[in-house]
Parts: C-alpha cells; structure tokens; sequence
C-alpha cells in the first residue's frame, strides 16, 4: 500500500486545478475569524470550489447559517455532536426537519457516537443518534456521521435503522476499523477520507479506504482539525482538501483529475439538495 508521496501535492491553480468539494469543515469555528474570505478564496485557487460546513450545537444554527448565506461556495448542516449530547438540549426530529427548509441546508448532523471522552453519556448519545437518523429519513437529507471508539454500537444502530426505514449517511473522518467501513458500506452509506488517511501512520486506514469502492467515496478536511501532511500540526483550512485528495488518487492508481471527478460525482449522488441547488443557480446566470 503506497504511502503519502513526500512533498507532492495537487494542482494549486484555479484555472487548472480539478474541482473538489469539502464534504465537512467548521468555517464558524473562532479559528477562522476574521479571515473567512481570505480562506474561501484559498480553498477555490486549490479547486476547492464548494463546502459544508458543520454546526455541531444547535444553538449556534443561526451562526453557521449566515456563514452559508454569506458565502457562495458554502453550504450547511446542523446537529448535536454526540461530546455535546449530555449537556446540550436533545433535539428533535421536527426541529431539524424545519431547519433543513433553508435552500443551503443539505444535511443533518453531526450526529454519532463518541466513547473516547464521553462513554459515560453513551445512552444519551444513542438517543440522539436515533433522533437525527428519523430526520434524515423525513427530509431525504444525508445524515453526517461521527464515530469514535464506538464502532460495534455504531454498526449497530446504523443497520436497525436501516431497517426499519431506509436513510443515506456519509462516515465523516473515517478513521474506524474494517468491520465498520463493512457495515456502512453494505448499507450503501458512503466513507470521508480526512488528512488523518494521509498521516504516515494511517497505512490500515488507507488499506480500507482502497478495497472500499470509488463510487462510495468523498473527501473533507474537518477544519480546522487534523491538517494533512505537510501542514499537519497547523491550523486546517478547505484549500487543503486538495492534499488529502492527491493521497486518495494515488491509493485507487488514478490521475488527481480522474479520481477529483469521481469523488464529484460521489457527492452530488448523496448531497442532491446542493447539487440541485448549484445547477438552478448557474442556469440562472446562463
């Protein structure tokens, strides 16, 4: 299994570069403040040309929204982490199916599982992971994913849900083991491969990432978490989407464009609002 190749990276010029997209940032996070521009516009001169960014407490919906708003290569989703479910209100189905009226609402979560700080809050973790699967059922919406040292549990729940009624999910940062990447998988969920897939250490999660298939992977940075190589240490940013992506083209043997393409495609299957949303906007100024 090839490792990071020391130094290379992907196309850096906007002309040129092939569009990805950021499946999962935090552009609201006080990191990024005052520099939201100065970012965005380093994330489109790396063919990073959309993001999600991620509300992790409900209380701060009306924050990440305006980030949205404001920005036009930004979407949004909204949930409770599950480190947050003990101490935050639980939500419920009905609030985030409102919420997800807002045309650049495209997904609900992050929503999960988390034992390594927080086993002591696993139920009521499991509770809220319920109540965001029924409203990505409600609104067709993907569901995001977080897992951490919860993988049995996490398979778990994921597959009776599923069958009590069909839902998407993506597996945000995934950095689980085998059997998991298996179990989501063969639910037609779909695996985000973070900069923690280009970290040298990472050789059993680069192996899972290419056995699982192309067309069930995308790509995100978790900004301003977990940079990759070489800015691994430093503050994250959308821009560098583009070196994690260079990481996955050479795992699955393809050119940068080919395999920036493919996890394209990934995303507009799963993230049809802000697929939908992108072509209504560039028919509009044809």
């Amino acid at each position: 299994m090839p490792t990071p190749a020391s130094g290379e990276t992907a196309p850096h010029d906007g002309a040129q570069a092939a569009r990805i997209t950021d499946s999962h940032c935090h552009l609201d996070f006080p990191d990024f403040a005052g520099e939201l521009h100065e970012v965005i516009a380093r994330a489109g001169d790396a063919g990073v040309h959309r993001m999600v960014t991620i509300c992790t407490r409900l209380a701060n919906e009306p924050q990440v929204r305006a980030v949205a708003e404001t920005h036009f290569p930004v979407f949004y989703a909204a949930g409770t982490h599950p480190m947050s479910a003990a101490t935050e209100p639980m939500a419920t189905a009905d609030q985030l199916e409102a919420l997800a009226a807002h045309p650049k609402f495209v997904g609900i979560g992050e929503s999960g599982l988390d034992y390594h700080y927080t086993s002591e809050s696993a139920a009521v973790q499991q509770e809220s992971l319920r109540v965001h699967i029924e409203a990505a059922r409600r609104t067709g919406l993907p569901l995001i994913i977080h897992a951490r040292d919860a993988d049995d549990d996490m398979a778990r729940i994921l597959t009776e849900e599923h069958r009590a009624g069909a839902y998407t999910c993506v597996m945000h940062c995934f950095s689980s083991g085998r059997a998991l990447a298996e179990a989501a998988l063969d639910l037609g969920f779909y695996l985000s491969m973070s900069g923690i897939a280009a970290f040298p250490r990472s050789t059993e999660l680069r192996e899972i990432f290419a056995a699982a298939p192309l067309d069930r992977i995308l790509v995100e940075t978790d900004a301003p978490y977990l940079a990759p190589p070489p800015h691994r240490g430093k503050r994250n940013e959308p821009a560098y989407t583009a070196h994690t992506a260079q990481v996955g083209a050479e795992l699955f043997g393809l050119p940068y464009p080919e395999f920036a393409a493919a996890t394209e495609a990934n995303f507009d299957r799963l993230f049809r609002k802000a697929a939908e949303w992108g072509h209504t906007r560039e028919a509009r100024h044809a």
